[in-house]
């Protein structure tokens, strides 16, 4: 073997929740697979590994992504919060709370990347950022049940707990 088929390898440096980590990748791992293999945060779960189900959904910068979707190596440098980085030390994140008082998981796959999206749609609308189904356009959109379920609509849930999901961030919004 003369060693052309051998993989590309890069050395990045991720700050996943909190914690800076310089791991050497293959340049064609998702941050996914980086997530779940390298640094063993399985959270984050591979539902249909093409950007479909939202079970895999993190914040890199504080912006909701697919993380099957997206090279690691594209993220050098940046800031990742999986699951497991939402909860402030023992005291759970107030939506992760909301889902377990509103029962707003089944089986649970799904609820990593539903919690993690939550996180995602509270801090798009506190910023004043628009839906499709957004009334007025010139002010804070208001995260009633049309608006949740929209900017929920990434994220699917096989046990159909959505009533619960999206009263759960409806109390959170409020």
């Amino acid at each position: 073997m003369d060693g052309t088929n051998l993989p590309e390898t890069a050395t990045i440096t991720l700050d996943v929740n909190g914690v800076d980590h310089e791991i050497t990748v293959d340049t064609r791992s998702s941050l996914l697979d980086v997530l779940r293999e390298h640094l063993d945060l399985i959270g984050a779960k591979k539902g249909c590994d093409h950007g479909q189900c939202g079970a895999c959904t993190v914040l890199v910068d504080g912006r909701r992504i697919n993380a099957c979707l997206q090279l690691a190596v594209a993220l050098h440098g940046s800031s990742i919060t999986t699951v497991e980085g939402l909860a402030d030390g023992d005291g759970l994140h107030p939506i992760q709370r909301a889902f377990i008082e509103h029962d707003a998981f089944q089986c649970g796959y799904c609820t990593p990347g539903q919690l993690c999206s939550a996180v995602g749609v509270l801090a798009e609308a506190a910023a004043g950022w628009p839906s499709v189904v957004t009334q007025d356009l010139s002010a804070t959109p208001a995260l009633d049940g049309d608006e949740i379920r929209e900017r929920m609509s990434g994220n699917l849930c096989r046990c159909g707990a959505y009533v619960n999901i999206v009263a759960a961030i409806g109390e959170v919004a409020e």
